[in-house]
């Protein structure tokens, strides 16, 4: 990757993300599915002045999905799960 902003795409704000949040220093991304660990805590740490812990990824496949007879699937997408150290957090607002 070239730019550490092509890494990390968007934040995932989910119920079940912001609990994450809130009891742990943990924080959830959408990135690059060619992205790998190493460069997701590199893109984490530039951009937003933290100290990165651990990363755990997963790729999401796509689901089917249908619209009346018209039938279809989602885009695939790998999430990254960031676990800051102590001291470190990220408002995403």
């Amino acid at each position: 990757m070239s730019n550490y902003r092509d890494v990390i795409k968007a934040p995932i704000t989910t119920e079940k993300s912001s609990t994450l949040a809130s009891n742990g220093n943990v924080i959830t991304f959408s990135v690059d599915p060619k992205a790998n660990k190493i460069q997701i805590r590199q893109a984490v740490e530039k951009i937003f002045n933290v100290k990165v812990e651990s990363v755990n990824t997963i790729n999401v496949k796509p689901r089917k999905k249908r619209v009346g007879k018209y039938v279809g699937k989602t885009n695939k997408m790998k999430k990254a799960i960031i676990k800051l150290k102590e001291g470190s957090s990220i408002e995403l607002s």
